[in-house]
């Protein structure tokens, strides 16, 4: 298994995307993907921000207002998380409209992340460090998994404590 905290980031990110094209098809089981999606959202999101993000601070040829960018796309995403769980009916045009709304934040995110942040880190930071991070990151991510961090009340919680980043 890799350990390289970039790898492990964009295998994240690939798993939003295939999440995304199963929360789309109506004949999936909708809450239970969003469940999925929710728990490892929050928890990349809060170990990415938790390690990763203020390690690369460090970092002076990577660029502290992406990772300060980052950190506030992440608060938009938990905001549209939550608007998206509170809609008990997944067939309904509001659900649709409420997912879409969360796919476009977070791929914007994914997108400005992988070009910025993440390539920054694979060039500036050596593989050791990049290592070390990898495993910090597993270890806070899994440990929000374990929290059940994609209950509807740990979101509200998360998107609450973050408001304040996007207002």
């Amino acid at each position: 298994m890799a350990t390289d905290v970039v790898e492990l980031i964009l295998e994240d990110h690939r798993r939003f995307e295939e999440l995304f094209r199963q929360l789309r098809d109506r004949n999936s089981d909708r809450s239970a993907l969003l469940g999925e999606l929710a728990a490892l959202l929050v928890a990349h999101a809060e170990a990415e921000e938790s390690e990763v993000y203020p390690a690369l601070k460090r970092y002076k040829e990577v660029d502290n207002d992406e990772v300060d960018h980052g950190a506030e796309e992440h608060a938009e995403g938990h905001q549209a998380l939550l608007a998206l769980m509170e809609i008990t009916d997944t067939e309904s045009e509001e659900w649709e409209s409420k997912l879409e709304e969360l796919v476009e934040a977070l791929n914007h995110h994914v997108d400005e992340e992988e070009r910025t942040i993440l390539n920054d880190a694979r060039e500036q930071v050596a593989d050791e460090r990049r290592e070390e991070l990898g495993k910090l990151f597993l270890e806070i991510r899994q440990d929000r998994l374990d929290d059940d961090c994609g209950d509807i009340s740990y979101v509200r919680r998360v998107a609450a404590d973050t408001k304040d980043r996007i207002d």
